[in-house]
């Protein structure tokens, strides 16, 4: 009875990853973003809803950002970027923090290394934020990770460890003034200049499309991280194809 068991979920998974590669070959053939940002929001209050550590809530967001990655990546979305830790969350509990570098050490080698999830999609990791305030380990784990992964041409993940758009704008503004300064530039600094300088575009990203920016599609999902997949990232990709089609603006 237990090898019947088996066997039946064996063939439920095959049928299920079957069904799930061919509504992705189908919704590949229409037009899909250029770049989309997932916020990992949830996973703390996900381990408490489930009565678990929140230390296993975030593994668990870890293994749906690499289930979501390939999504993406089998989408031909050539850009994902991730926001995973805010500089904030520094104030966390400090075993929390910790145990969440620890993990970050781990799988950003895991993730690049031969025949992981980056190199079999030529995906070029960039982390974005402010390297500095990461355990000396977790820099080293960086470094290697973007060195294992710095040929790759044929997509990109930006993973923003530890981050804060405040920190990206003021980064940028004083790139632009450097510059004028070194250049004797004495016009207005622009829009564009701050946008050149950004951490993201420093990276080669393209333009959000999916997410939250000008010309960006918003979408809030009332669902914890660890809970999100394909079945909640379809329609999201089905609403910006109808926009698309309708040549409405994707706002």
């Amino acid at each position: 009875m237990l090898g019947l068991r088996k066997a039946l979920r064996w063939l439920k998974n095959k049928v299920v990853k079957k069904a799930q590669g061919l509504l992705l070959r189908v919704i590949s053939a229409g037009p899909t973003p250029k770049h989309v940002a997932f916020i990992m929001d949830g996973n703390r209050r996900y381990a408490r809803s489930h009565r678990r550590r929140v230390q296993e809530g975030h593994y668990e967001g870890f293994l749906v950002l690499r289930k979501m990655l390939e999504i993406c990546y089998r989408l031909n979305i050539k850009c994902v970027s991730v926001f995973a830790f805010a500089i904030d969350n520094f104030n966390r509990p400090e075993d929390e923090v910790e145990a969440l570098m620890s993990l970050a050490e781990k799988k950003l080698i895991e993730l690049s290394s031969h025949g992981n999830l980056l190199n079999e999609y030529g995906v070029r990791l960039n982390v974005v934020g402010n390297v500095a305030l990461l355990p000396e380990s977790v820099q080293r784990a960086v470094r290697k990770a973007e060195r294992m992964t710095r040929h790759n041409n044929a997509a990109i993940f930006n993973l923003h460890m530890p981050y804060s758009s405040r920190y990206e704008i003021t980064l940028a503004v004083q790139s632009c003034v450097r510059n004028a300064i070194a250049s004797n530039d004495d016009r207005m600094i622009t829009e564009d200049d701050i946008d050149n300088q950004l951490l993201t575009t420093l990276g080669g990203s393209p333009p959000l499309d999916v997410l939250c920016c000008e010309d960006t599609q918003i979408h809030f999902i009332n669902t914890y991280w660890p809970d999100f997949g394909l079945l909640h990232f379809i329609p999201i990709i089905l609403a910006y194809q109808q926009k698309v089609w309708n040549g409405t603006n994707i706002l």
